[in-house]
């Protein structure tokens, strides 16, 4: 379980994240939207404890990140990239991680296989297609074989057999209880996969639920997402 509550963040002078709540439950699926600056990024951060809030909690299994006990066997993530040295193979780069959490080699194999990057993992990352490094970078999120899954933009760059590949995935992790929090841009993909949606504006919640109650009488979960994110939106779905 992922629970955000009444989170606050101000950066300067101005509000990054306006008391913000919601919940990932375990098997679903949720997806969190929101346009560029919306506080999507400043919201996970914090949840994994790469920021901190000015107040408000954001906990994973009822814990702050920091007081995980075993973090990478509880939660895994792929943000901003895969963040890997470009002269190292992709077998390098999990093993050095894999190393640094007490995690075997054999692990490292698995998830490889597991992404489907077994054959290109003698290659150096800087050789890697965007696609690639998005499946690295999730190889490095499992590593832990973690309960929780967040990430971001995962479909970026795939190419569509990948992008089949992470819906079924994505979809399998749920179904066998863990919990999964996705933001993504593509609209169509996202409704292929998710059960939740979480859309926030301007750092203010303005849709929380199933994907059917946040799409309501809208057409598709995309004119959903643009007529609440409008500056003339009204009111909380």
């Amino acid at each position: 379980m992922l629970t955000i509550n009444n989170l606050v963040k101000h950066h300067g002078t101005g509000k990054i994240l306006s008391g913000i709540s919601f919940k990932a439950r375990p098997g679903r699926v949720t997806g969190f939207l929101g346009p560029n600056g919306a506080g999507k990024s400043s919201t996970l951060r914090i949840l994994l404890g790469l920021d901190r809030a000015t107040s408000g909690s954001a906990l994973i299994n009822g814990k702050p990140y920091a007081e995980l006990h075993n973090p990478v066997s509880t939660v895994g993530a792929a943000l901003d990239g895969f963040g890997a040295h470009r002269m190292r193979t992709g077998r390098a780069h999990l093993r050095w991680i894999a190393r640094a959490a007490g995690l075997s080699n054999s692990r490292v194999e698995e998830v490889l296989e597991i992404v489907g990057l077994t054959n290109a993992a003698g290659k150096r990352v800087g050789r890697y297609s965007l696609g690639m490094g998005r499946r690295l970078g999730i190889a490095a999120a499992l590593l832990g074989d973690p309960k929780v899954l967040i990430l971001d933009e995962p479909v970026n760059g795939l190419d569509p057999e990948g992008i089949r590949w992470i819906r079924t995935f994505l979809r399998e992790r749920a179904e066998s209880g863990n919990t999964v929090l996705l933001s993504s841009h593509l609209m169509g993909e996202l409704a292929e996969t998710v059960d939740d949606v979480v859309i926030i504006k301007h750092g203010t919640i303005v849709a929380d639920g199933t994907l059917e109650e946040v799409i309501g009488n809208y057409s598709t979960l995309e004119e959903a997402f643009f007529a609440l994110t409008s500056e003339n939106a009204g009111e909380v779905v």
